[in-house]
């Protein structure tokens, strides 16, 4: 009789798609980091379709389940800077994103610095260094690449002149980067070759622009300038004298950091803060005292009780100090979130920070074409 009850198993009626459920714990471990003490575990990404495939849990990563769970959230944006939530994404992706923001992003940058005459302190080199990092407000999108067969011209090439002498029995002054004046005609420094010529024809200059940059439309309403006035360049004492033109030129960040269009560009994983028992009292004080972000608060639950709760895990930064201490990491947990970033981008001006990001899905997914019409 027990035999006939018995119920027959066959691994031929699993299904060909296996479908279901992970445990909680197996849950926690794939969409999450652990943060201990000591040190964070479960840091890998599993990407893997047939991770859980013993427990009948299909782990494939399919395009329609992407595009419903992944968005964007602004938390905050201002001229220089913006903060946004990646929800539904993986770490490589975010990191890419990063990497292309840092390195890949073209801005235009001063490359050549024409020195007629320096007589201050400052050394040629230091001085064509400094130029060099001040950021210029344009869109570089209005220019091309110059190889090094190309000649300077309007298309490719920006030219500033800066000409700042300090009398003598005049006090010290500051030369700082509004001393930059733009030339939209080209360069106005004549070549030596051309000015020991007795040619009555135009002198040459170091740049052949046929047409002035006035002319472009973009540049009639906002001229091209450095985007902060007050970057001090040198110090000129009574009788010194800075004069040069600098060229500036379209590159990216991977060639030289001038060129990086941000002062930085991060991403965090979304702090998670738990409470896994009820912290009362002078453990809720002690626990609030604890953390130097001031994540935690306390609130009153009556009869003179008071009790620790999580107010501001998104300030998190997960210094641990919360769970140091005896019996604390059974009181709290801390975690992150895998597929939720907290990305921050900071400009250095040249372009508004939310036209940095879009710009960088642009060349993200440029990268991905090329490699699938090489696959193909």
């Amino acid at each position: 009789m027990a035999e006939q009850e018995e119920k027959k198993f066959s691994i031929w009626d699993l299904p060909d798609v296996p479908m279901g459920q992970l445990p909680p714990h197996l849950e926690l471990q794939r969409t999450r980091v652990f943060c201990n003490k000591d040190a964070p575990i479960h840091t890998e990404s599993i990407q893997y379709s047939g991770a859980y495939a013993s427990i009948g849990v299909d782990n494939s990563v399919r395009l329609d389940q992407f595009r419903n769970n992944f968005r964007v959230e602004v938390v905050r944006l201002n001229e220089d800077d913006m903060e946004f939530d990646m929800i539904g994404i993986d770490a490589a992706i975010a990191n890419s994103f990063r990497r292309i923001l840092i390195a890949e992003l073209p801005t235009m940058a001063i490359e050549k610095v024409l020195v007629a005459n320096n007589t201050s302190i400052v050394q040629d080199e230091v001085l064509a260094h400094r130029l060099g990092l001040v950021p210029i407000s344009v869109d570089p999108r209005l220019f091309d690449y110059m190889s090094e067969n190309d000649q300077p011209n309007e298309k490719n090439t920006i030219v500033f002149k800066l000409h700042v002498k300090c009398k003598k029995g005049s006090p010290r002054i500051t030369v700082k980067s509004d001393e930059l004046k733009w030339l939209p005609n080209g360069s106005e420094l004549v070549k030596e070759s051309s000015a020991n010529s007795e040619s009555t024809s135009k002198p040459e200059t170091y740049t052949y622009f046929s047409s002035s940059q006035e002319t472009v439309p973009e540049f009639v309403k906002n001229p091209i300038a450095p985007k902060y006035p007050d970057i001090i360049l040198a110090k000129l004492g009574p009788g010194h004298e800075i004069e040069l033109e600098a060229h500036a030129v379209k590159g990216i960040g991977k060639t030289h950091a001038k060129w990086s269009p941000v002062a930085t560009a991060w991403c965090r994983m979304l702090p998670e803060v738990i409470l896994l028992e009820d912290v009362e009292d002078d453990l809720a004080e002690e626990l609030k005292s604890k953390c130097p972000v001031n994540v935690f608060d306390i609130e009153d639950i009556g009869k003179g009780k008071k009790r620790a709760t999580v107010a501001r895990p998104r300030s998190c930064t997960l210094c641990r100090e919360c769970i140091r201490g005896e019996d604390w990491e059974k009181r709290v947990a801390l975690r992150r979130v895998k597929d939720h970033f907290i990305f921050t981008i900071e400009s250095t001006g040249a372009l508004p920070p939310e036209l940095l990001f879009t710009e960088a899905v642009k060349i993200l997914e440029d990268k991905c074409e090329r490699v699938i019409t090489e696959l193909s």
